[in-house]
């Protein structure tokens, strides 16, 4: 199994959400119809420090073996973050279904990253391909 393009995607999904909500917080509030106070926006910029530092995370991880034992944690960490994510967004979009478009797209990306995140979770990498011919 390829992990590099799934850690590559997650880690630019995640910085992309990282800076948009470390530098964008309250634009991004009234775009998604809420009118912030000063707590609101300090909250949207602490998780969106948290997704920028579970980019780095990811990105630095790209290019180790992940699936199986190895590197278990980050992936086991992305799982229940995309999963959770993935069911809150699903729960809150089947109830209030007139939300930006935006949010669905936001919300099949992380499922589509929580079912990738589970399949490695339980399968072993490929083996290294060897350069000999």
């Amino acid at each position: 199994m390829q992990t590099k393009i799934m850690m590559t995607l997650s880690a630019a999904v995640l910085a992309v959400l990282g800076i948009a909500f470390t530098f964008l917080p309250e634009e991004l509030a009234v775009y998604l119809g809420s009118e912030p106070g000063p707590l609101d926006v300090l909250q949207l910029q602490v998780v969106g420090a948290l997704y920028a530092g579970f980019a780095m995370l990811n990105w630095m991880a790209k290019g180790s073996r992940v699936g199986g034992i190895y590197n278990r944690p980050i992936c086991i960490a992305n799982f229940a973050h995309f999963f959770i994510g993935a069911m809150a967004m699903f729960k809150f979009l089947f109830r209030y279904p007139e939300q930006p478009f935006t949010l669905w797209i936001l919300c099949a990306v992380y499922a589509g990253l929580a079912a990738w995140f589970g399949l490695t979770l339980y399968r072993h990498p490929l083996p290294a391909q060897s350069s000999q011919v």
